[in-house]
């Protein structure tokens, strides 16, 4: 079935294998074979053909053949531009059998074509492609012929394609983040991010970069299996509507099985007419487990198997996991304002999560280990939620059916971010494609939690002034609104209601702005007064939105990464290297002032690098408590942002290669379930205890003062009832009293909550900054232990480290890294690697070190 046999899609993309069958291997009545051998390409203006990769774009072919270096170093980007005006051709050839031919229909499915691309099999042009999110079916029994057969893809440039569209509009959209003085980006329905954005290389690519599959089949076949919900008080209805397309009137039966036996087979005949049919059943699971966000329960999965079958033959069949829950956006005027929260399964949740963009500018090398590395890093890192921001792609099914799995909600936005687009019928009709392919080919993921429309676009009309800037006249600016009308108010949510009715939809995120308090009243916000505002980060404890939904502060990659990409020449942050590699207009310029804030200048580029890390995880990790510490106020955090689609200095917790910075050690513990944090208010200092579970919990709190050399000044503890989804104060006390005349710059509390001999969640907090603390220098122990998957080491100092980091060579995983030891206590960690170790081969650097 075209979009739901996802298994196969699976095995597809990540083995590319030759040909299989999903039917009964005796019955032949369905089969499958990849197309991904066997490719050459070649530039269209020259005759010279080269081995291809498919799937791959013509970036990943020519420098696998020498003809241009890595785009990602140094500053080989401005050598590869020219790529994208030329044009570029893909060829190969595949064998028919006659048994294949005798089939009633033979089609191609192109998962993935990027972007304008004409297919011609045997001579014929078959399919024109204009849109890289849109899965091409085409039927192609008449073209094709018995034995060898000759399939040639030609890729039109992306930007001469639509050169004429431009020069004739008689005015530029706002698309600032389009790399190139023509802003063409907005023409094209392909991954905007391709052209360029503030944290993004421009690599504008063509290419196959998803699999091709020849399917083949008699009679009938499974277009659709759509699964809804009803849930009752002991058991969930499941209404399935079923679309077949058949080549004749008959009489088939439909049958479900749970590959787990959590319910019986479920059969039912149905008269089928030539065409496509759609059917409807419904069948009730009893007594249901239902599917929970990582940290609230188990995600549970029911597998179910559906056949389709004529006279004890299987014309179809495909495979799904169906996740059993309810989900609720609630937006709408209540006595503050105007709300933004997510009940799921009944319960008011807290979102923890991040904005996710592309893994990489070349998507054909995100194999499954690194979404597989992602999801795991989200899932260790206490998320509840990604966001799939807009400037990117919707991604491929693996990435649901990881979600699916590990308990992460998905907010999906649609393929369109920071500036106006074009509203004629022929983009509108594209887009209308677009998204019902890829709403239908979602809607049954249990992590799919709601529709955006698009990325700060209405935001930008209202506030960032495109007018002004552009000089639009009048006209314009209507006809560009009403554009926007046509595509973000009328067409998307029309489609969303048709194709999957009941899921949240809503134009624009955000709803609000970001520059008066007031704003942030209402809805969700996009907060970038740290950073773009150059506000304090403290800025972050007074602007605190119903729901933040995007929110940042960038960070050099470790030096690991960045002896990648550059040589010792270019360890300098004004260098031309380190100015590629930083895309903010901003960029290094800013991390040094709020550096010089918070931190003593950096004696060399390894030191700023790692205090940059250091300076980025210590203001998220003040917003991330703020915002958590403000329900029910506040009910949803998403930083900005996960990952990186390049090495490059960017806002992420997790660089290009996968690698943890500091920041995401602190998201990982800012989203534990149960928090403590500490405040210094009107000289007053705060303790508070913020609780996502849904049940009550006993407690203690726990309260240690010491010195930098370990002794302990006061200590304080207290019995604590935690209530279920709170946040609350629980200890209070003037600072000049607490600290009974210790020296503010030498001492350091430590907070623990323990519930039933665990420590639920561990805070330190210190009186002055960074700069202002007495810190000395001290040689750490560090003793290890070899265990299975690698060490345990065990850290221990004479005096306090601050934000201490360990390193090895070569690949490893630290359980927790750039953390603070607090002397005459032991800090044990797991080292995660397969290499044969001693202690002297763990290097370490701490904040002192810098300076």
């Amino acid at each position: 079935m075209k979009q739901s046999r996802i298994w196969n899609v699976i095995m597809l993309f990540l083995a590319t294998t030759s040909l299989f069958s999903c039917a009964q291997e005796q019955s032949k009545v369905y089969v499958e074979s990849s197309l991904h051998d066997g490719w050459q390409f070649k530039q269209a203006s020259k005759n010279e053909w080269k081995e291809a990769i498919v799937p791959g774009v013509v970036h990943m072919d020519l420098m696998r053949h020498g003809d241009i270096e890595d785009p990602f170093y140094r500053s080989n980007e401005k050598k590869v531009q020219w790529i994208e005006e030329e044009d570029w051709e893909y060829k190969t050839s595949f064998d028919v059998s006659e048994d294949l031919m005798n089939k009633d229909r033979i089609e191609i499915e192109f998962e993935g074509l990027d972007t304008y691309a004409d297919v011609v099999i045997n001579g014929i042009k078959v399919l024109s492609a204009n849109n890289m999110f849109v899965r091409w079916n085409k039927d192609v029994k008449q073209y094709l012929k018995l034995g060898e057969n000759e399939m040639k893809i030609t890729f039109r440039s992306p930007i001469n394609e639509v050169m004429d569209q431009y020069e004739s509009t008689g005015f530029e959209y706002p698309a600032d983040n389009d790399a190139h003085e023509k802003k063409l980006s907005v023409f094209t329905r392909k991954a905007p991010y391709h052209y360029g954005w503030d944290w993004g290389i421009r690599l504008v690519t063509s290419g196959i970069y998803r699999p091709i599959t020849l399917k083949a089949w008699d009679e009938a076949k499974l277009v659709d299996v759509w699964v809804r919900q009803n849930h009752k008080e002991d058991r969930v209805e499941l209404q399935h509507t079923i679309e077949v397309e058949s080549f004749e009137d008959g009489q088939v039966q439909f049958v479900i099985n749970s590959q787990d036996n959590s319910f019986e087979s479920i059969q039912k005949t149905f008269d089928l007419k030539k065409g496509l049919n759609t059917l409807d059943l419904s069948f009730d699971i009893i007594d249901p487990e239902l599917w929970w966000p990582n940290g609230f329960g188990e995600p549970h999965l029911y597998p179910v198997h559906y056949q389709l079958m004529s006279d004890n033959k299987i014309l179809d069949e495909l495979d799904r996991r169906i996740g059993l829950r309810t989900f609720e956006v609630i937006n709408e005027p209540d006595s503050i304002g105007e709300s933004f929260y997510m009940k799921v399964n009944g319960h008011p949740v807290f979102m923890k999560g991040t904005n996710y963009i592309p893994q990489d500018n070349l998507l054909p090398r995100v194999d499954s280990s690194r979404y597989e590395h992602l999801m795991n890093t989200a899932v260790a890192s206490n998320m509840n939620m990604i966001r799939l921001w807009g400037g990117g792609i919707y991604e491929n099914d693996y990435f649901y059916e990881l979600a699916d799995e590990k308990g992460l909600l998905l907010w999906q936005d649609f393929m369109f971010a920071c500036t106006m687009y074009p509203g004629d019928e022929a983009f509108l009709e594209n887009v209308k494609n677009e998204a019902v392919d890829n709403i239908r080919r979602l809607r049954n993921h249990p992590s799919l939690a709601l529709w955006c429309g698009n990325n700060e676009i209405q935001m930008g009309w209202e506030n960032w002034g495109w007018q002004e800037s552009r000089n639009y006249s009048v006209q314009d600016s209507v006809l560009l609104y009403d554009y926007y009308t046509k595509l973000f108010k009328e067409l998307l949510p029309q489609m969303v209601e048709e194709h999957d009715p009941g899921r949240f939809y809503y134009p624009s995120s955000p709803i609000s702005n970001w520059g008066e308090l007031e704003d942030f009243k209402y809805g969700d916000n996009h907060y970038w007064g740290v950073w773009w505002g150059k506000k304090p980060f403290e800025s972050f404890r007074e602007y605190i939105p119903r729901f933040m939904s995007e929110f940042g502060f960038q960070s050099f990659p470790e030096m690991r990464t960045i002896k990648k990409f550059a040589t010792e020449e270019d360890w300098n942050i004004d260098s031309d290297v380190m100015k590629t590699h930083q895309k903010s207009s901003i960029g290094n310029i800013t991390i040094k002032e709020y550096m010089d804030m918070y931190y003593r200048e950096p004696k060399d580029f390894p030191s700023f690098v790692y205090l940059s890390q250091i300076l980025q995880a210590e203001g998220m990790r003040m917003a991330f408590e703020a915002q958590r510490g403000a329900k029910p106020f506040c009910m949803g955090t998403l930083y900005w942002q996960l990952n990186d689609c390049w090495p490059v200095a960017s806002w992420s917790g997790m660089d290009y290669y996968g690698n943890w910075k500091a920041m995401q050690y602190f998201v990982r513990d800012a989203f534990t379930p149960v928090l403590t944090t500490m405040e210094e208010k009107n000289g007053q200092l705060e303790v508070k205890i913020i609780s996502d579970e849904l049940a009550d919990r006993s407690a203690d709190l726990k309260l240690e003062l010491y010195d930098f050399k370990g002794n302990q000044i006061s200590t304080h503890s207290q019995k604590v009832e935690i209530p279920s989804n709170s946040s609350e104060v629980y200890w209070h006390k003037d600072v000049s009293d607490f600290l009974k005349g210790q020296d503010k710059k030498s001492v350091v509390l430590v907070a623990e909550v323990i519930s039933e001999g665990k420590v639920l969640t561990k805070n330190t907090h210190y009186f002055v900054p960074v700069k202002d603390l007495k810190l000395k220098k001290s040689s750490s122990d560090i003793q290890i232990e070899q265990v299975d998957g690698g060490y345990d080491v065990t850290i221990s100092s004479e005096t306090l480290i601050k934000n201490l980091y360990l390193e090895i060579e070569g690949k490893g995983f630290w359980s927790d890294n750039y953390f603070d030891v607090v002397p005459g206590q032991l800090s044990k960690i797991r080292l995660e690697t397969d290499k044969q170790l001693k202690s002297e081969d763990i290097s370490s650097f701490s904040v002192v070190d810098t300076f």
